[in-house]
């Protein structure tokens, strides 16, 4: 049964990521959109989620919201370490190259590999989501019908950042489709993988809490400068707005 749930969220996760490929020409709206749709991720899903399950405190503070800062920090860190990293200046300018051939955005001094490290946590965030189905449906009642139906939805969520936010570090398209076709895949595989074990809570909402500050790094630091640096309009921030608003939605119809 959750190997059937996580069907649908790998079909969502195709459609989220074809939705980013098809609006290229509003590539800002694009960006804003996905800004939204990241925060509103963050606050309203994973950290209530990780503060609920991952309820030990270290020194007053709860562990999900110290681990939520250090993800925030590291991914900081990592970002400025993979900068700093040497590279060959006619690799780097066939990248930029192949991504605007392919309505991919120019890196203007990005590093591809963060946006690949980037989207590589979010496959891993989509594998804990097929975990998230398989634990609920095993502890039963209403649990495992409102777990599904938050996943399946935000998972259109899930492949519309990873589709963007792999092609806004200057990653040729066929990188952006390859790890979109992961992240729809790791809901089915995290989901498959609850037959042969039971994740403890605490260190789930652990790993909720880690994930949700470099989720909030990228569309804080990253995402939302870039949708308002060159169009700084109304319908960016509309757009981002609608983001935050629709996972507030998705939110309450699971609950």
């Amino acid at each position: 049964m959750a190997v059937l749930v996580a069907l649908g969220a790998f079909l969502m996760t195709l459609a989220g990521g074809w939705t980013a490929q098809r609006v290229t020409d509003r590539r800002h709206l694009v960006l804003g959109l996905a800004g939204g749709l990241m925060l509103g991720v963050v606050g309203l899903d994973l950290l209530p989620e990780a503060l609920k399950t991952a309820g030990t405190e270290v020194f007053g503070v709860p562990a999900a919201l110290l681990l939520f800062v250090a993800g925030f920090l590291l991914a900081h860190l990592a970002e400025r370490l993979l900068a700093e990293l040497p590279r060959d200046p006619h690799s780097a300018r066939t990248e930029e190259d192949q991504a605007a051939a392919h309505g991919g955005a120019a890196p203007d001094g990005r590093v591809p590999e963060v946006g690949l490290t980037a989207a590589a946590a979010m496959v891993g965030h989509s594998a804990m989501d097929g975990v998230a189905i398989g634990a609920a449906l095993q502890v039963g009642g209403g649990m495992g019908a409102s777990v599904a139906l938050a996943v399946v939805a935000h998972d259109f969520a899930d492949g519309f950042n990873t589709y963007t936010i792999t092609s806004l570090y200057g990653n040729a398209r066929r990188r952006a489709v390859a790890m979109l076709f992961a992240d729809a895949a790791a809901p089915v595989l995290g989901a498959a993988s609850t037959l042969f074990f039971v994740l403890p809570e605490p260190l789930l909402g652990g790993y909720l809490g880690l994930f949700g500050g470099v989720l909030l790094y990228l569309a804080a630091a990253e995402i939302l400068p870039e949708a308002h640096h060159e169009h700084p309009a109304r319908s960016t921030l509309l757009c981002t707005v609608a983001g935050a608003a629709f996972i507030w939605l998705v939110v309450g119809l699971a609950g």
